[in-house]
C-alpha cells in the first residue's frame, strides 16, 4: 500500500515566511518517524510535516495516518475530510484524538487512542482485509527507534517516555503516554552514533526521573563527541552535582527546566509540589557553574496569579540572571484534570481548538481578566527578549562557544517567534466578546 503519515500545520494558512521560520525554529516531530519504523517494509511510506511541506491530495494513497495535538485538530480534521472525500482510508491519532476519540471519529475511519507503535501493524492488516475497526487502544511497553532524520537541523532522541509527576495541566500525565518507560542505553547510544548531526535534543519529558539510568547514559555518550540539550526537574538539579558534571562532560550545552511559576501557591494548586520556588535561583547558578545554560519555562494564568505576577516574574528573572525562558498562557487541554475543572466551573471560553496553542486565552482566570493575562504575557516576552537584554545575556557569562551559539539560537528564535505569534491585534479576542473584565470599568470589547 501507499501510506501517507501527516503532522498537520499549526496554522491554517502557511506562508513561505512561516515555513522558513518554522524550519529553523520548530523541533522536528519524532512521532511520524517512529510510526514509519513500525510499518512493515513492503509498504511505501511518505512522511509530511505540513509546517514544512504541502500535502498533495491527489497522491493516490491507500491509507493516511494523521497525528494531532489539540491546536492542530481543526486542520487535521480538514485534511482527513478531504482524503475521505476521495475514498482514502484515514486513521487519526495523537494527544487530541486520545482525549476526544468520539469527536475525532466523526472525521476518520479509525481512531488510535493512546500510543500507536504496537497497534499500528494491526491497523495496517485490518485495512488490507477491509476490516478496519472504529477504535484501537495502544499502550507501548517499548519506545520505537525512529527512521533516520539526518536531514534535520538538529538530531532528536527519545531515551525515555512519560513522567512520574501528575501536574493537573499536563497532557502527558493524563494519557497512556504518561506512563514512565526507558529505552535500553545500548539502543540510545546506537541512535546517537548513527546520526550525522553534530548536535541533538533529548525529547524526554525529563532526564532526571531515573538518575542512575541518566548518569550511565551520559557516561556512555561522552565518546560520541556530540552536543545536546535536555529537560530536567528543578528539585533534582538543585542537589545532584555529579549529574551536572557528567552532563557537561557528555556534551550537554543546556538544560530546560519547567519552573512554571514564581508563585509557590500556584504550584501546589496544580499539583506540581516538587517545585520549590526559593530554589530556582540556586538551580540556575549550579547549572551555569557547570558550564551549561538554563532555559526556564513559565506559565501564566493560574488561579493564584495576581495582576502583578508579570512584574514580579520579571524582577525574579533579573535577580536570577536566567539565560533564557519559554513563556506560555495556561491552556486547559482536553483530557486533563484542569480542563475538567474549568468545564465544571463554566470557565472555558471557547471550543475552537485552534486557539489552544498556548498563545491565546481560552479560559477565565480567577484573579486576572483575559485581556490582562494576554497583555501581561506580551509584556514579559517584549521586555525579556529586547535586543539590549539578549546581548547582555550572550556576553554576560563564561560559556563555551557552542553553548553560547545554542543560547543565541534560542534567544533570537524566541524573540522572532513571540513577535510572530503574539500580536497586539483585535482579532486575538474575537472569541471573548461577551466576557467581562475583572475590572468592572473595562471590558474586553475595548481591546
Amino acid at each position: 500500500m501507499k501510506i501517507l503519515l501527516v503532522m498537520p500545520s499549526i496554522k491554517e494558512r502557511v506562508t513561505l515566511y512561516d515555513r522558513i521560520f518554522m524550519k529553523f525554529t520548530m523541533w522536528e516531530p519524532l512521532t511520524l518517524r517512529q510510526i514509519a519504523a513500525c510499518t512493515p517494509e513492503k509498504h511505501d511510506v511518505t512522511l509530511i510535516n505540513e509546517n514544512h511541506r504541502h500535502i498533495r491530495f491527489s497522491g493516490d494513497y491507500d491509507l493516511v495516518g494523521i497525528s494531532s495535538m489539540t491546536a492542530t485538530a481543526p486542520r487535521a480534521y480538514k485534511i482527513a475530510d478531504e482524503f475521505r472525500a476521495r475514498g482514502v482510508k484515514v486513521v487519526l491519532g495523537g494527544y487530541h484524538p486520545t482525549a476526544m476519540p468520539e469527536e475525532a471519529k466523526q472525521h476518520a475511519d479509525a481512531v488510535v487512542i493512546g500510543e500507536a507503535e504496537e497497534v499500528w501493524p494491526q491497523v495496517i492488516k485490518d485495512v488490507e482485509k477491509g476490516k478496519l475497526r472504529d477504535f484501537y487502544r495502544g499502550t507501548s511497553k517499548r519506545i520505537a527507534s525512529p527512521i533516520s532524520n539526518n536531514g534535520a537541523l538538529f538530531g532528536y532522541v527519545e531515551a525515555s517516555r512519560g513522567c512520574v509527576n501528575k501536574c493537573d495541566f499536563c497532557a502527558i500525565a493524563s494519557t497512556p503516554m504518561g506512563k514512565y518507560r526507558k529505552k535500553s542505553i545500548d539502543a540510545v547510544v546506537q541512535e546517537i552514533e548513527s546520526m550525522k548531526n553534530r548536535g541533538f535534543v533529548f525529547y524526554d519529558s525529563s532526564l532526571t526521573i531515573d538518575i542512575e539510568y541518566t548518569k550511565e547514559l551520559f557516561r556512555r555518550i561522552k565518546e560520541t563527541g556530540k552536543r545536546f540539550a535536555c529537560f530536567g526537574n528543578a528539585n533534582v538539579l538543585a542537589r545532584d552535582d555529579e549529574l551536572l558534571s557528567l552532563a557537561y562532560d557528555a556534551g550537554c550545552v543546556a538544560w530546560a527546566v519547567g519552573f512554571e511559576s514564581v508563585s509557590q501557591e500556584s504550584m501546589i494548586n496544580v499539583n506540581k509540589k516538587s517545585n520549590r520556588v526559593e530554589e530556582y535561583g540556586k538551580v540556575i547558578r549550579k547549572v551555569n557553574e557547570h558550564g551549561m545554560a538554563l532555559i526556564g519555562s513559565f506559565v501564566f494564568g493560574f488561579d493564584y496569579d495576581p495582576p502583578d505576577i508579570f512584574d514580579t516574574t520579571l524582577k525574579f528573572f533579573q535577580e536570577w540572571n536566567i539565560d533564557s525562558v519559554g513563556v506560555n498562557i495556561l491552556t486547559p487541554l482536553p483530557g486533563t484534570p484542569l480542563f475538567d475543572e474549568m468545564k465544571r466551573e463554566n470557565r472555558i471560553l471557547t471550543r475552537d481548538w485552534s486557539k489552544y496553542d498556548f498563545y491565546h486565552v481560552v479560559h477565565k482566570p480567577r484573579l486576572l481578566s483575559p485581556a490582562e493575562l494576554y497583555e501581561g504575557v506580551r509584556k514579559i516576552t517584549r521586555e525579556f527578549f529586547s535586543a539590549e537584554k539578549i546581548l547582555k545575556r550572550l556576553l554576560g557569562k563564561r560559556f563555551g562557544f557552542i553553548t553560547r551559539m545554542a543560547l543565541a539560537h534560542h534567544l533570537l528564535s524566541s524573540k522572532i517567534g513571540y513577535s510572530h505569534f503574539m500580536k497586539a491585534r483585535r482579532d486575538i479576542f474575537t472569541h471573548l466578546h461577551s466576557i467581562p473584565s475583572k475590572n468592572p470599568d473595562r471590558n474586553i470589547n475595548e481591546i
